[in-house]
């Protein structure tokens, strides 16, 4: 069984990543305060059907790929914590605007919502990193199935992910108003996440763990 240790590292994680800006972060505030409430929260269910997608590859054994072949396993870990540090230089690089002042878009119908929703999340290089790089971190084979650890372990993720997701959507309209009034906010705000995924990207740079098979 997963240890509580393992659910609370996946779960700082998962919070760090779901409130830093990225593909679905800004998807999904431009789309609720131009279109409303209710497109952002069909939005959202695309999302998570992307969140569904990957932890079904995640419990199938999509990291076995990965133990049988390490070298494709570094090389994507390289990859996943040079793209980690992309996004906190994002955050902190002076003159970085704020998602809360996103771009206009079009009013679109709810099966369009949910598909971009969807295709959004599915091609979020965080969440591939997530799924492929740091979720195998907190996997022990020897507290027993690898594929229920995988399962339990993406749940708590994608729960945290669809609710501070939801909570965004909600507010988004506030938020905005809120922090384009208090400038000093929004900068800690970029510096705190800035640190965070440097952290995370010196973690998984760092780490000479090999993937397990799902079993």
């Amino acid at each position: 069984m997963v240890s509580t240790a393992a659910i609370l590292g996946i779960a700082v994680v998962a919070l760090g990543l779901v409130l830093t800006p990225g593909p679905n972060m800004i998807y999904l505030v431009s789309r609720s305060i131009t279109q409303g409430r209710r497109a952002g929260l069909i939005s959202l269910l695309g999302v998570a059907a992307g969140f569904l997608i990957y932890l079904t590859a995640a419990t199938a054994g999509l990291t076995a790929v990965f133990a049988a072949v390490p070298a494709a396993y570094t090389v994507l870990k390289l990859a996943g914590a040079a793209y980690l540090l992309y996004l906190a230089w994002q955050a902190v690089r002076p003159g970085g605007t704020s998602v809360f002042a996103p771009r206009e878009m079009a009013v679109d119908p709810a099966r369009r919502l949910f598909t971009m929703g969807l295709v959004t999340n599915v091609l979020n290089p965080k969440i591939a990193v997530l799924y492929v790089s740091l979720l195998p971190q907190f996997i022990d084979p020897t507290r027993g199935s690898v594929a229920l650890q995988s399962l339990i372990l993406g749940s708590s993720q994608i729960a945290i992910a669809l609710l501070v997701n939801a909570m965004i959507v909600l507010f988004a309209g506030s938020l905005a108003t809120f922090l384009a009034q208090r400038p000093l906010w929004l900068r800690a705000q970029r510096y705190v996440m800035g640190t965070v995924l440097g952290g995370l990207a010196v973690k998984l740079a760092t780490d000479r763990s090999r993937p397990v098979a799902a079993g």
